[in-house]
């Protein structure tokens, strides 16, 4: 049997970031974004190989958008296509692992969709899309939330009154999952471990930031909660803020509940601690010209990331190692260094050597010899998303 093509597709609000991904081989066939959608200036971009190419889709919405790239993935896959994965950022409590699209699945993400109100709305365009133009081949969703479902319940519940949680599902979900799942795997490979039965504190680093415990395959606790808003410090996210924040603001400045809400996600972060940039290699840039927003932005970040996998180390009975992924977790030796010199209580300590050496998508150990094992392994969402979507279809 020939190795089988899954195109892995993850809708935004007006855009589609895609990869066509084979199962025998490491790298995309083809990988591309189609964006600005609904927009006059929609346009759909793609590589294959070294070769990149555009294409104006003016006007396009997500069904023309997925229409125009249906014959270059047919092209590129040789007509071979076995299954679609999506995306979907929040399952709630229905969803534990993914699951086939089918009107009772549909039915279960559009009833979290209040969960999700940036995201699930987005992926529903993309899988309805999708559903009409692929009607014969099987679609399957793959949840940021569901790797989180395996969380005990005294690490998920906020003490806040019981109905809340009853009657709205308010209750911490944790994202980021399909990431956090597939590096403890790699890294449980790399060090000859078995993944279901080693024990690894991860994290992810992006503009979207989160750490998480992982224990023998499943997770245990992790940074994020109800929202992507909680946890740690991001490129324009706050992270954790006194709850009081908003109604503090609201009497002595007389923000909205939505101006509030905007800034503590789009104007924070990095942002908003540098007020320069949310991008960590301008910001390493700028601390390196002695920028003191910049500098301090990093110190914060830092600080903030050991702070939370101490925290995480709670939910673990033993720790085979620390992993760092993400656009951040693996190209900023800076980073890394300066997150692990506040976690000396834990063993932890780099060898300087190893951590400059692994970036741009090079993977290793970076921990000083005789000290507790530190990784950088690149994550590979899509690929996660594909064979989890493999293991539907079998």
């Amino acid at each position: 049997m020939s190795a089988r093509n899954i195109l892995v597709i993850n809708c935004g609000s007006s855009s589609i970031k895609f990869a066509l991904v084979n199962e025998a081989e490491e790298q995309f066939p083809l990988s591309g974004l189609a964006e600005r959608l609904g927009s006059p200036e929609a346009v759909l971009h793609w590589q294959q190989g070294e070769h990149k190419d555009s294409l104006v889709i003016a006007g396009a919405d997500h069904r023309l958008a997925l229409s125009h790239l249906l014959p270059i993935v047919q092209r590129v896959a040789d007509g071979q296509l076995h299954g679609i994965g999506h995306r979907v950022v929040h399952g709630g409590e229905h969803f534990s692992g993914a699951c086939r699209l089918d009107d009772v699945s549909l039915l279960a993400i559009r009833q979290v969709a209040p969960l999700a109100p940036l995201h699930n709305p987005a992926n529903l365009l993309g899988i309805e899309a999708a559903m009409k133009l692929f009607p014969s081949l099987v679609q399957v969703a793959v949840f940021d939330t569901a790797f989180h479902q395996s969380l005990p319940e005294h690490a998920y519940r906020y003490a806040v009154p019981e109905a809340l949680y009853r009657d709205h599902g308010v209750r911490r979900y944790g994202f980021h999952g399909t990431s956090h799942r597939y590096v403890s795997q790699k890294a449980a490979e790399m060090s000859e471990l078995p993944s279901d039965g080693s024990s690894w504190l991860v994290a992810h680093l992006g503009n979207g930031c989160s750490t998480c415990a992982i224990e023998n395959g499943h997770s245990r606790d992790t940074s994020m909660g109800l929202t992507p808003l909680e946890g740690l410090v991001m490129g324009t996210r706050s992270g954790d803020v006194d709850p009081n924040l908003h109604s503090h603001l609201a009497r002595a400045l007389g923000w909205s509940l939505e101006r509030v809400d905007a800034m503590l996600n789009k104007e924070s972060g990095l942002l908003g601690l540098s007020g320069l940039s949310n991008d960590m290699r301008a910001l390493e840039q700028a601390r390196e010209q002695g920028h003191a927003g910049a500098t301090l932005a990093i110190e914060v970040f830092c600080y903030r990331l050991a702070k939370s996998l101490a925290s995480m180390s709670c939910a673990l009975q033993r720790l085979d190692g620390l992993i760092f992924t993400g656009g951040i977790g693996e190209n900023s030796a800076l980073i890394r260094s300066k997150t692990l010199d506040h976690l000396g209580l834990l063993g932890l300590k780099l060898d300087a050597q190893a951590n400059a050496r692994c970036v741009r998508g090079i993977a290793g150990a970076i921990h000083a010899h005789g000290h507790p094992r530190v990784l950088v392994v690149p994550t590979n969402e899509e690929r996660q998303i594909a064979l989890d979507t493999l293991a539907l279809l079998d």
